[in-house]
Parts: C-alpha cells; sequence; structure tokens
C-alpha cells in the first residue's frame, strides 16, 4: 500500500511482487512486520477510509447547489488520508528529521475544523441522536464516518503499543474528520430531503408498543 519514499517521491514499477505471501508486508521503513500487526492494521482502516470517501464523491447529485464545494472538500480529505497513512507507517524515529518525513500536522486538523463549522453554521441543534439514511449520498458519509471512527480506534490502539512511535496527531485528524462526515451527512439530508426537516432521527423504543401488541 505505503512504499518507502520521501517527500515527493513515489515510485511504483511493480504490482504484485509475492513478497506478501508468507502474511508480512513492509512498513515505510522497509521492516517487514505480520500484516496483523496494529500499525498495519491502522492504516489499512485509513486507507479503507479514504475508499469511502472516494464513494461518497461519486454520490454527490449533479444539481446539488453545494456540490463543487462539497467535491473539493472530499478530494482535498483523500489527500490528507494518504497523508495519515504515510505517516503511520514510518514509524517515528527517535531524533529523526521532521523536516524530511511526510507527517500529518495541526494545520490539516484545523483545516478539517473550518469545514466543520462552515457546514454546521447552516444546521439546526439536534434533539435527537440521527439514524444513519435518508439520502443516497447521506448514507454513505454515515458508512465513510463509522469506518473513520474504525481506523480512529486502530490508531488508538496502536497509540497505546507504541506511543513514542505514533503520532498523536494522526488520531486527532481521524477524530475531526469523522465529526466532519457526520457534519456533512446532515447537510446532504438537509438539502436533498427539504430543508431543518431533513434528518432522520432516531425515535427511542419506537417499534416497543408495536412489539407488545403483537403478543
Amino acid at each position: 500500500m505505503f512504499e518507502p519514499y520521501t517527500v515527493g517521491m513515489v515510485k511504483l514499477n511493480k504490482i504484485y511482487t509475492r513478497s506478501g505471501d508468507d502474511g508480512t508486508t513492509g512498513l515505510g521503513t522497509g521492516d517487514r512486520v505480520r500484516k496483523a500487526d496494529p500499525r498495519v492494521v491502522a492504516y489499512g482502516s485509513v486507507d479503507e477510509t479514504n475508499a469511502f470517501v472516494a464513494m461518497c464523491a461519486c454520490c454527490i447529485p449533479t444539481d446539488s447547489k453545494r456540490g463543487g464545494r462539497l467535491g473539493e472538500a472530499l478530494t482535498a480529505i483523500q489527500h490528507d488520508l494518504f497523508d495519515v497513512g504515510a505517516d503511520l507507517c514510518i514509524p517515528i524515529a527517535e531524533g529523526e528529521d521532521q523536516s524530511g518525513m511526510l507527517r500529518i500536522t495541526a494545520e490539516q486538523t484545523a483545516w478539517v475544523e473550518s469545514v466543520i463549522d462552515e457546514y454546521n453554521a447552516d444546521l439546526q441543534p439536534l434533539t435527537s441522536f440521527v439514524l444513519p439514511g435518508g439520502s443516497v449520498l447521506a448514507a454513505q458519509l454515515h458508512v465513510a464516518r463509522t469506518v473513520c471512527r474504525r481506523a480512529e480506534r486502530d490508531v488508538s490502539v496502536l497509540l497505546e503499543i507504541e506511543p513514542d512511535s505514533t503520532s498523536m496527531e494522526t488520531m486527532r485528524y481521524l477524530n475531526r474528520l469523522s465529526d466532519l462526515l457526520f457534519v456533512l451527512a446532515r447537510c446532504a439530508n438537509q438539502e436533498q430531503l427539504g430543508g431543518p426537516g431533513g434528518d432522520v432521527v432516531w425515535v427511542p423504543g419506537k417499534n416497543r408498543s408495536r412489539i407488545q401488541d403483537s403478543e
């Protein structure tokens, strides 16, 4: 997935190498680890999040008023997620030269926060939890959100195991991103399902009376 490289240099000259047939894979340092290694699991989940973000971009309606801006934001997120994956696949070395390494930055996390503020400004305050669903785009954004949450949990495990060699900023970025995907899902339903009432809200115990009546 991620090969050893320095900033601005990526070279993929072979798609299959057979080197992973024994259940191992190479980190960005070239070291071989098991494919179930927590570090590999973490950046694998980030890669999966990226793929689902791409699905969201493909589901933006052509007549969406904010579709162009949303598409640009999702593309920017995809680039950031590759940065997160590249960060995770190269453990932080003691005394490393940060200028030559591709590490996720606080500025990238702050940008996600700014996009949250931009889209959340038009939303009504929530009075209940919302169900994943509504429009196709909103449903896809919720899927991406839940996968992103899993990636965040996987990075959390890695931080517990290897705190000194793992960037805390990777988890901060994923935490903000999952919040953004939630906000974007609400915006998608607001635009496509009709104003502030576009949320598909959870009704606690909605089906309990139906079940009791059938007994």
